[in-house]
């Protein structure tokens, strides 16, 4: 079983690469935001205490988050692994995970960092703006404040998954094929 998680800044391309990691390894994909979107659109009682929070304008628990994830990763048992999308963002979730996961006789295999210039990055969701309509994709500075966010409160998960020899870092600028050879070259020579 292999279990990655995936980082990178906004627009790095953690979603598309995602997608071909799902598909190439037979894993199966928890994202976050949609995790977060299909049980508050599902009315569960872990969507609706979420959903508590947010009209609050608060940030959900990471308690909260947690269940969501052990309910995925419970609810598929068939999986031969899991890609982790958008969680852990901080060194406290981290832990939490790796601890829901040992209870489980699982444990993280790799995290991969797609890292790009943040100018490159700019530009990127400018022009994913353009058409997705995401709002927060068409100004730059919510975009560079966001890329803040990431740096003060992500980024200081590179030392842990260093510290477990479990980080690597993935050059994420050039074709969309490019970046999934550089990609699946590591997981493979992980396995």
């Amino acid at each position: 079983m292999i279990n990655l998680v995936l980082f990178g800044k906004p627009g790095a391309g953690k979603g598309t690469q995602a997608e071909f990691l799902k598909s190439k390894y037979q894993l199966f994909h928890i994202s976050t935001g949609d995790l977060f979107r299909h049980h508050i659109s599902n009315k569960t009682e872990l969507g609706t205490l979420a959903q508590s929070y947010m009209d609050k304008g608060d940030l959900v628990p990471d308690q909260v988050t947690i269940d969501m994830l052990k309910d995925a990763v419970e609810n598929n048992p068939e999986a031969k692994g899991f890609i982790f999308d958008g969680f852990p963002r901080t060194t406290k979730q981290a832990e939490a995970l790796d601890a829901f996961l040992s209870e489980k006789s699982i444990q993280i295999s790799a995290t991969l960092a797609l890292e790009a210039d943040d100018d490159i990055l700019v530009e990127r969701l400018i022009n994913r703006g353009k058409t997705s309509g995401r709002a927060d994709d068409q100004d730059e500075d919510k975009i560079r404040n966001r890329f803040d966010e990431y740096n003060n409160k992500t980024a200081p998960l590179r030392s842990f998954y260093v510290a477990q020899g479990k980080f690597h870092s993935v050059d994420g600028i050039g074709s969309v094929d490019q970046i999934t050879q550089r990609l699946t070259a590591l997981i493979d020579g992980l396995l």
